[in-house]
């Protein structure tokens, strides 16, 4: 079917709807947790951005309308990019916050020495990395993060209308609290693993002192699996408890960061 017939057959306005709705969502599936995985294949990926255009284009466009002038779509389009990529940006900082906390704990442990492709991401990360990586997808489908993203979306739609423009001002702010909070996400997220580590490190240093003769490193670096893996499974319930909440609040900052340009 040609663009002249699927105007032809929805009408011009549900036609720009759809297209203009696919820009803001696409980039859910270029950033996000979860729909941007390269587990999934990137036709699915496709398809389903497609569905969601399909789904809310007739519900947000239903009393927009838009000046068909060439200029002024590729605007809107441009404008529909951006507010979806400060949307799907909050909730990417706050999966990086958990990858960067396993990255943390690798370092100290020393699994960071074995460096595997990681199937979530498309990069090389070690273990706990990884771990921490499944342990929040698991627990983002597990409590219907999925639903709550899409929700999410539906609503920037109030907030900034399909022919309206967001303030740029806000949508810079919100995305450098966003990057700025990865660090200290992360510490929230290891920092009594990170904690306990150190408290070891720091043992055996006085140990090596006082007993010169002791292989440090030969007993250090269990020791540190051993220390590192009881309390990692220890934290972990915990850690699923934050990542909840987590989402609730960095769903709802997204949506803060959208304000009409007055």
């Amino acid at each position: 079917m040609t663009v002249e017939q699927l105007i032809n057959e929805f009408g011009e306005q549900q036609v720009v709807a759809f297209f203009l709705v696919l820009a803001r969502v696409s980039p859910l599936f270029v950033l996000a947790p979860l729909f941007s995985s390269r587990s999934v294949p990137a036709r699915v990926r496709g398809i389903v951005a497609v569905a969601l255009a399909i789904g809310l284009g007739p519900v947000v466009g239903r009393d927009a309308q838009v000046d068909l002038d060439v200029w002024n779509l590729a605007a809107l389009i441009g404008k529909e990019l951006l507010v979806g990529a400060s949307f799907a940006f909050a909730l990417a900082a706050f999966f990086a916050a958990i990858q960067v906390a396993g990255a943390f704990l690798d370092t100290l442990i020393g699994f960071s020495y074995g460096g595997l492709i990681d199937p979530v991401t498309g990069t090389q990360s070690a273990v706990l990395t990884q771990l921490y990586a499944f342990v929040g997808v698991a627990i983002f489908i597990a409590i219907g993060g999925d639903a709550w993203v899409i929700e999410g979306m539906a609503r920037t739609y109030e907030l900034v209308p399909m022919d309206a423009y967001p303030q740029l001002g806000a949508l810079v702010q919100g995305a450098d609290d966003a990057f700025v909070g990865v660090f200290a996400a992360a510490i929230q997220v290891a920092g009594p693993v990170v904690l306990a580590l150190i408290v070891t490190d720091a043992a055996f240093g006085v140990v090596s002192r006082v007993v010169p003769q002791l292989n440090v490193f030969a007993v250090g670096f269990p020791a540190k699996v051993f220390v590192g893996l009881l309390l990692l499974g220890t934290t972990l319930p915990f850690v699923a408890g934050w990542i909840a909440d987590e989402l609730q609040r960095d769903v709802g900052a997204a949506l803060q960061t959208l304000k009409l340009a007055g």
